[in-house]
């Protein structure tokens, strides 16, 4: 199922090959003072160790005028699946952002884990064994891997949201690099003369990313439909039995190449627990061996699905795992996200999730966040969960320690009355000025963004509802605008593509509706439309039901087809 013999590999299917197992000359290039970069391959090899190279955008210039290179530094996702974290990782990360980073700030992300931005090449080394010290690692939350695998964060079904988490952690370990590379070069690990066998992803890796999830219904708070691969929860008295496998999702586009578009993902049927790890190895050998490793725009899994057909893929992983998928079992998502405030698990234990625009943790005037979480960190005996909407969970509280976590959540601005359900709904990825490929602002325009929005709906009398609102700096998807109600998505400065008709459970792509228009001119159209929703809705009817059944814009039925109809 490869593409045709004669079409040329893409450049990163060399540099891979070549990398001896991801080790390329990182070792050395980090001794290289003269640059705060990577050079050559490296830039990407750094990737598949957790890292990105970018540099402070909003400076650029003016370095370049001192006839300085940009502002050279490392972006650091941190592989944690589930999103679990004990506190005393939390304060070790804690300090490295506030004593080693350029900005001090922790980044909560969709990929329910953390970022770092902004650390200078002397010490990236520290960095990571810092983590190793505490039991965490960045190997594969970048690159043509399998990255971090998110589970549905759900503290009240304990038992059932254990047992799912306990999967989400097998599958990593299990689709994880077993090259040495990582431990060589950061934790100055033991060259074993050994040659480095990749079982599962193969010398030169996947022909591009690969994202996995583990959701428990009737919560899609991990977004299924972003994703290449999906294991759907079944329980059976508050019992996990086994996995609905969803297949060959994703987001990511590139704005004038019809070629690429979001795509939801296939539903392969059901496998029992047992099958799990089997069927996690063969859809990704699968990929491994199908995908298009000529153009990287076309390489993602449901790209594969798309060229050799959903059926036909299905029954190479049946093959390959040596498994017969049964039907699938109902389920139904009725939401995605994040239940706030205090709930209580069916072991009795609290948990308190708190909401943090943008996922950005940091100390701002008057709401000094991070020393609020670090301050809990102190005193709790519980864990945290990090959500995939960018929000922070202090989970397994008993009783008697409610009343001192409220109150430090509470003196930190942790917790804020008042915020509206219209906030607590929206999202945008990092974007400038550090992300690279971001062409808008995003997480700098959403704040300004939902109170203009919040306005739109109180002058119509919607002040208590809300629209799923997602900002994306450029069509990569990071912030999942792919699944949003309203999505934005960056064109240029101050310019975006205006998407509708999304669904609020997450299960229906938005149609773009107008293009490249101003931040006012999004807003206008907004008014035009809360204002009509208001007066025709029907009962409980959610804003993109609302437009696609008054025929504003019409259902993505397949987006392999009708994306750009």
């Amino acid at each position: 199922m490869s593409d045709k013999p004669e079409q040329k590999l893409s450049d990163n299917e060399r540099i891979k090959g070549q990398s001896n197992f991801l080790r390329g000359t990182i070792a050395e290039d980090l001794k290289d003072d003269l640059t705060g970069g990577f050079t050559g391959d490296n830039f990407q090899l750094i990737r598949f160790h957790g890292m990105y190279q970018q540099d402070d955008r909003d400076i650029r210039a003016e370095r370049a005028k001192q006839k300085l290179e940009p502002l050279q530094n490392v972006m650091l996702r941190c592989r944690l699946p589930g999103g679990i974290i004990t506190p005393a990782q939390w304060l070790a990360i804690d300090a490295f952002a506030a004593e080693h980073s350029l900005y001090g700030s922790i980044r909560l992300t969709t990929r329910q884990t953390f970022q770092f931005h902004g650390v200078l090449k002397p010490k990236i080394k520290m960095m990571h064994q810092m983590l190793n010290k505490v039991g965490l690692d960045s190997i594969a939350t970048a690159g043509d891997v399998n990255r971090n695998v998110l589970c549905t964060s759900n503290p009240v079904e304990s038992e059932v949201h254990q047992q799912a988490y306990e999967w989400a952690v097998k599958i990593s370990e299990h689709l994880l690099p077993k090259t040495r590379a990582y431990a060589e070069i950061w934790l100055d690990g033991e060259k074993v003369e050994t040659t480095d066998v990749e079982p599962i992803l193969g010398s030169t890796y996947l022909p591009r990313k690969f994202k996995t999830t583990v959701v428990i219904p009737p919560q899609n708070d991990v977004d299924v439909h972003a994703n290449d691969l999906n294991f759907v929860a079944i329980d059976e008295g508050g019992k996990l039995v086994g996995f609905n496998v969803l297949v060959g999702g994703g987001l990511a586009m590139t704005h004038g190449d019809k070629s690429t578009y979001p795509r939801k993902a296939d539903d392969f049927g059901f496998i029992p627990l047992e099958h799990t790890l089997a069927v996690a190895e063969a859809v990704v050998t699968t990929q491994r061996d199908w995908g298009n490793r000529s153009n990287r725009k076309n390489a993602k899994t449901k790209y594969t699905l798309e060229r050799v057909g959903v059926e036909t893929f299905k029954a190479e992983v049946e093959k390959r795992a040596d498994i017969t998928f049964a039907p699938s079992r109902n389920y139904e998502f009725t939401g995605r996200g994040d239940r706030f405030g205090w709930v209580e698990g069916i072991d009795g234990k609290h948990h308190l999730t708190l909401f943090i625009e943008n996922g950005r943790i940091l100390d701002y005037p008057g709401k000094p966040l991070k020393t609020g979480c670090a301050a809990i960190a102190r005193v709790h005996k519980g864990d945290f969960r990090l959500t995939a909407n960018q929000n922070l969970i202090i989970a397994g509280v008993a009783t008697e320690d409610k009343q001192e976590i409220e109150r430090l959540a509470s003196e930190h601005g942790l917790i804020e009355p008042g915020v509206s359900s219209q906030r607590v709904n929206s999202m945008a990825c990092v974007s400038l000025p550090t992300c690279p490929l971001a062409m808008a602002e995003a997480e700098r325009y959403l704040p300004d963004a939902v109170t203009e929005l919040e306005q739109v709906l109180a002058k119509h009398g919607m002040q208590d509802e809300h629209i799923i609102f997602r900002v994306t700096g450029c069509p990569n998807g990071c912030g999942r605008a792919m699944l949003a109600e309203v999505g934005l998505v960056g064109k240029g400065p101050g310019k975006y593509n205006l998407h509708l008709g999304g669904d609020r459970n997450g299960t229906r792509i938005p149609r773009m509706y107008r293009e490249n228009i101003s931040e006012q001119e999004i807003m206008t159209e907004l008014d035009n439309l809360i204002g009509r929703w208001s007066e025709q809705r029907q009962e409980q009817e959610g804003f993109g039901d609302f437009v696609i059944r008054t025929g504003v814009v019409k259902p993505v039925v397949d987006s392999a087809k009708d994306f750009y109809d």
